[in-house]
């Protein structure tokens, strides 16, 4: 058996559309019936990743590590503490930086972000998939009505990096910062991860949970937010369409997501 761990957002669909392609459903169900598991492995917290659990996947490694399950077991679910949160806002938003909180059961984002994001430019896939998670109403509410749920994730964007110097030097013992490869200049984007977890301690703790070797695991990904995952499984595979840093260090690099590079590289790998 082997596990099969998919980033969303730019390797199993299009960024911020929640429809794979049928290649990649057809390779996920006929992997499935050869006795392998797949599951999502994704910085989506559990509200946004709902529309793709109607495929029928074998577990999550969701809110980049910090909320993981098989089956209907949940196998780890560390929020951040509430001063660690008030904390990184604070800073952040002193320092003109765009937020955005997730708990498993929604996403807050600054009041006015939604008109950042419409003047940012084309770039990477987290711009778009925020972009088009707030035009089409995917449960991205304001701050304002943030209800205190526990929060896993902080996003961010701003227009310089300087704007992140205040916050990498107070909380860089909490997070990791995670920030995408910029192809604009007058916009950056990325997250906080909280440093108790991250993807590739996920993908350790579901294969200890089947008892397998890390060498059985094989990750797909395209952003730097995949790089823990692509640095732990025994298998790592880029799309075409990522980072060129993450292409770099991974095993194969494969065909984009639109020219059906998941299901092409499943074939390679006799999944």
């Amino acid at each position: 058996m082997k596990l099969i761990f998919l980033d969303i957002d730019g390797t199993l669909t299009v960024a911020g559309e929640n429809t794979p392609p049928k290649s990649a459903l057809d390779a996920i169900k006929k992997t499935q019936e050869k006795g392998n598991k797949v599951f999502l492995c994704t910085g989506r917290n559990l509200d946004m990743l709902k529309p793709l659990l109607v495929y029928g996947f074998d577990g999550v490694v969701g809110s980049s590590g910090g909320y993981i399950t098989v089956g209907d077991t949940v196998l780890y679910d560390s929020p951040m503490p509430d001063d660690t949160r008030d904390k990184a806002l604070e800073i952040l938003h002193r320092n003109g930086v765009f937020c955005t909180i997730e708990a498993k059961d929604g996403s807050w984002g600054d009041d006015n972000i939604d008109e950042f994001i419409k003047n940012s430019p084309e770039g990477n896939s987290e711009i778009e998939r925020w972009r088009k998670a707030l035009a089409e109403n995917l449960g991205i509410r304001k701050m304002s009505e943030y209800n205190g749920s526990p929060i896993y994730k902080v996003v961010v964007m701003c227009n310089d990096l300087s704007q992140l110097d205040e916050a990498r030097s107070a909380l860089s013992d909490d997070f990791n910062f995670v920030i995408q490869e910029v192809k604009e200049h007058n916009c950056i984007n990325g997250e906080l991860v909280n440093k108790a977890f991250d993807k590739g301690r996920g993908i350790r703790k579901v294969a200890e949970y089947f008892d397998l070797p890390i060498e059985d695991t094989i990750g797909f990904g395209d952003s730097m937010n995949d790089l823990e995952m692509i640095e732990t499984v025994g298998t790592s595979v880029c799309m075409a369409n990522g980072a060129n840093a993450l292409k770099e260090i991974a095993d194969i690099v494969c065909d984009s997501v639109e020219d059906d590079g998941l299901a092409k590289a499943f074939a390679e790998l006799n999944l």
